[in-house]
C-alpha cells in the first residue's frame, strides 16, 4: 500500500512538472513573485488590505496556495465586496491565512501529505482525481514556483476555513416563512423545517413539493404570492432571473447538496445491471420496446416507463443529460407515466413489471425492498461517485432566497442561517440521514459567506 502510493505521488508529481513547466527559483519573496505576476493582482492586493505583505514578505518559509484572478473572479460579486470592507478585515485575513502553510513543500512533499495544517488553523485536505491533485476542491494548475522565503502552488478556485455563522435562537423569531420547488429538495427542507420548529420557532411554515419550474413561478411572481424559499434540482435559469428581477428581486443561490439521479427498475428485472447513457435514451425514447432488446438475457418484458412531470428539476436534468434537451423525445414515448411526486413513481415501479423510472436518491434507501437501482456506465451510485462527478448523472441542490428577505425578514435569515448550520449533517447514508450527499467544505463555507454578505449581519 505505501509502495502504491510512492509511486502514485512520483508518478502524478511528474505529470504536474511535465504539464506546468514550473518557474525556476525567483530572487523576492513570495509577495514580490506574486506582485511581479499580473494572474495574481487580485490576490496580492487583498493581501495588502489585509495587512498580510509584511508577514507573507518575512523570512517564512511559507508555502502558498495561490488563487488566480479568475478563481476570485468565481465568487459572488457580493461575497468580494463583503471581503473588501476594512470592517470584515478578520475574515479576509482568516481566508488568506488558510492558503498558507508553515514550511517549503514542494509538490512531492504536498502529493505525499493527505493533510496540511495552514497557518489560519485549520487543515486542508490533498487528493488526486485521476491525474489532477487537489488541495479541498481546489485543483492545483501550477506547482513549484520558487521564491527565496518559500514556494508557490497556483490553485484554480478559493478554499475557505470554517466559517461560523452566528448563533440562532428559533424561540426569538417570529413570523412565517413560505417554500416550493423541487421534489428531490423537498425532503431536505422539510427536515429542517421540523428541526427549526421542534428548536423553538412558533411561526408558520409551509414547505410545498411543486417541482423546481413551478417553484420559481411561485419565487419570482406578484409579491402577495412569492414564497421566501425556492427549493430547485437544478440552477435557475436566466428567463427565471429575469422573472424575479421584474418583480424587484435578485435571486441568491445556495448549494445544499449532492444527488446522484437513481434509475431504478422493478425488482424482477434480475436480468439488467447496468445501464448506458445511450440504453437511457433508447428505453425513455420509446425505441427500445422490450428488455430483451436492451439487455438480450432478458425476456421481452415490456419496458414500462415512470418519469418527473414536466415542472420537475429532474424532468430538465434528465433530458439534458440523456437526450441533449430535446424533450420531444422523451414526451413522445408511447405509454410514459409523468408524475411531480417521486413516491407515485416508486410506486409505478414498484407495481409494474418490466417497470423503470428515475428520481433523486433520497427516495431509494427507504424503498430499495421494492424496486432496485442500477449502475449507470458501469459506475454505482454513492456518495464517493458524486461528489467526484464519476457518477454520470450526479447533480447538484439548492435552495434560493434573496438578499432583501435575508436583511428585512428576521425569520427567513434565522432559517436559512439554520440550514446551512445543520445541512450537511442531514445528508448522507447513515441511519436517520437523506440519502443525498453533503457538499465540500469549500461550497459550505461559501454559502455561509454569501449568507453574511447579503444578511448584514
Amino acid at each position: 500500500m505505501r509502495k502504491a502510493r510512492f509511486f502514485a505521488v512520483i508518478t502524478l508529481a511528474a505529470l504536474l512538472a511535465a504539464a506546468f513547466a514550473p518557474a525556476q527559483a525567483q530572487g523576492g519573496t513570495i509577495v514580490d513573485v506574486a506582485s511581479g505576476d499580473p494572474q495574481f493582482s487580485t490576490l496580492v492586493s487583498l493581501v495588502q488590505a489585509a495587512d498580510l505583505a509584511g508577514t507573507l514578505g518575512g523570512d517564512g518559509p511559507f508555502t502558498v496556495f495561490a488563487p488566480t484572478n479568475d478563481a476570485f473572479a468565481k465568487l459572488p460579486e457580493p461575497v468580494v465586496t463583503f471581503l473588501s470592507d476594512p470592517d470584515n478585515a478578520d475574515i479576509l485575513e482568516q481566508i488568506l491565512t488558510y492558503h498558507v502553510v508553515p514550511g517549503k513543500l514542494m509538490a512531492a512533499d504536498v502529493l505525499a501529505a493527505p493533510t496540511l495544517t495552514t497557518v489560519e488553523g485549520g487543515d486542508i485536505t490533498v487528493s488526486t482525481v485521476g491525474d489532477q491533485a487537489k488541495v479541498n476542491a481546489a485543483t492545483i494548475t501550477a506547482t513549484d514556483v520558487e521564491a527565496s522565503n518559500g514556494v508557490i502552488h497556483v490553485i484554480d478556485s478559493i478554499i475557505l476555513p470554517e466559517i461560523e455563522l452566528p448563533a440562532v435562537d428559533p424561540l426569538s423569531l417570529t413570523g412565517n416563512i413560505t417554500s416550493a420547488g423541487s421534489s428531490t429538495v423537498y425532503p431536505v427542507t422539510q427536515r429542517l423545517a421540523d428541526m427549526f420548529r421542534n428548536d423553538g420557532f412558533a411561526g408558520s411554515m409551509e414547505v410545498a413539493s411543486v417541482g423546481t419550474g413551478a417553484g420559481f413561478e411561485r419565487f419570482c411572481g406578484p409579491e402577495e404570492t412569492a414564497t421566501d424559499i425556492s427549493n430547485a434540482s437544478r440552477p435557475i435559469r436566466e428567463a427565471e432571473v429575469t422573472a424575479c428581477r421584474d418583480q424587484g428581486r435578485e435571486p441568491l443561490e445556495f448549494y445544499i447538496g449532492v444527488d446522484a439521479l437513481a434509475i431504478v427498475v422493478n425488482p424482477t428485472l434480475t436480468c439488467v445491471e447496468n445501464l448506458t447513457l445511450a440504453d437511457l435514451a433508447r428505453i425513455f425514447s420509446g425505441e427500445a420496446k422490450t428488455w430483451n432488446e436492451i439487455v438480450p438475457a432478458c425476456d421481452a418484458t415490456e419496458i414500462k416507463l415512470f418519469s418527473p412531470g414536466t415542472d420537475s428539476g429532474t424532468f430538465d436534468y434528465f433530458v439534458e443529460e440523456v437526450f441533449d434537451e430535446d424533450a420531444a423525445k422523451i414526451l413522445n414515448a408511447p405509454g410514459i407515466q409523468l408524475s411531480e411526486n417521486d413516491n407515485v413513481l416508486v410506486e409505478g415501479v414498484a407495481g409494474s413489471e418490466g417497470g423503470i423510472g428515475y428520481f433523486g436518491y433520497a427516495y431509494y434507501p427507504p424503498n430499495r425492498d421494492r424496486i432496485r437501482a442500477l449502475n449507470v456506465e458501469g459506475v454505482e451510485p454513492n456518495a464517493s461517485t458524486a461528489e467526484s462527478g464519476e457518477y454520470p448523472l450526479s447533480r447538484p441542490l439548492f435552495i434560493y432566497t434573496t438578499p432583501t428577505y435575508l436583511a428585512e425578514r428576521p425569520q427567513v435569515a434565522g432559517f436559512v442561517n439554520y440550514y446551512l448550520t445543520n445541512v450537511n449533517d442531514q445528508l448522507g447514508t447513515g441511519d436517520g440521514q437523506i440519502a443525498y450527499f453533503p457538499v465540500s467544505s469549500d461550497a459550505l463555507n461559501l454559502d455561509r459567506l454569501e449568507w453574511l454578505a447579503a444578511s448584514g449581519q
